[in-house]
């Protein structure tokens, strides 16, 4: 796809994941918007994926290690055509595969690994990369990673083993948002300078506008880096992003769009109504 397509579907999504949580009274809506442009880059643009083969040993894999941007992520499944579309219109009923969190494997194509607590996903992604190399093949491993979920010592842990093991085709994005869900991430704990830590636990580590389309793609395209590293992306991304209202506003952690205001958020992100 185009970089002009790429961006129209990321409004698009965004729009869908708003009429969503209105129609669900599902919260974490600001979560999803800041990591639309990444899992856009990531799926239309960058992994080696076949929605008609979903279990291909050789496949890429990636991990939704925020567990609570599932529903940014359920949409762009469905889009890639892993699914129809049409199956969304059961999110949040009970007993249903569509909940706040990705289910497992097993019930939904597309999934690598149900989460949720949150630093668990990129540990697994670690084992899935270091699985690879022992069967000798040679997909990579993406995990998306929350800000906050940096303050869990598992992501440290892992990251200690990964550069040990010199896991080059291990990536972790950080969705960087500044947020978390009471307060600043570097409020809560001291999070900066959050590319030097990766380099200090033996990553390499890039920053990137984490709405720049052009520039995710590119990151993400250059895996392994030729550094014989694990790579670690640090977005640098606006909770909410694409809405004015909701943008940089924690409230919109839990808060449920009305009516209205999904009807405002369509007309900003240029989508028709």
């Amino acid at each position: 796809m185009k970089l002009e397509e790429l961006q129209k579907l990321a409004s698009e999504i965004r729009a869908r994941i708003i009429e969503n949580a209105h129609k669900t009274s599902t919260p974490h809506l600001g979560s999803c918007l800041s990591c639309t442009d990444i899992l856009v880059a990531a799926y239309f643009a960058t992994l080696r994926i076949d929605p008609k083969n979903p279990r291909d040993p050789n496949r890429d894999r990636f991990i939704l290690s925020k567990g609570h941007g599932a529903a940014a992520l359920f949409q762009v499944l469905a889009i890639k055509g892993f699914y129809p579309e049409k199956m969304l219109e059961t999110y949040g009923e009970d007993g249903g595969i569509f909940a706040e969190h990705p289910p497992t494997p097993s019930h939904l194509p597309g999934i690598e690994a149900a989460t949720g607590s949150l630093g668990h996903g990129m540990p697994m992604g670690l084992g899935m990369a270091l699985s690879a190399r022992i069967q000798k093949q040679n997909y990579n491993v993406v995990a998306l990673l929350s800000d906050g979920e940096c303050n869990e010592g598992s992501i440290w842990e892992a990251a200690m083993l990964a550069a040990s093991q010199k896991v080059e085709r291990l990536v972790a994005i950080i969705d960087f948002n500044k947020w978390q869900a009471t307060g600043r991430s570097e409020e809560v704990l001291a999070l900066n300078p959050l590319a030097d830590k990766w380099r200090a636990f033996g990553w390499s580590a890039y920053e990137v506008d984490g709405h720049d389309m052009a520039a995710l793609v590119k990151l993400l395209s250059n895996v392994p880096d030729g550094s014989g590293k694990p790579v670690a992306i640090i977005a640098h991304t606006v909770k909410g992003k694409g809405v004015s209202f909701m943008e940089d506003d924690n409230n919109w952690h839990y808060r449920i769009p009305t009516a209205e205001e999904v009807i405002a958020s369509k007309k900003e992100l240029g989508v028709a109504v």
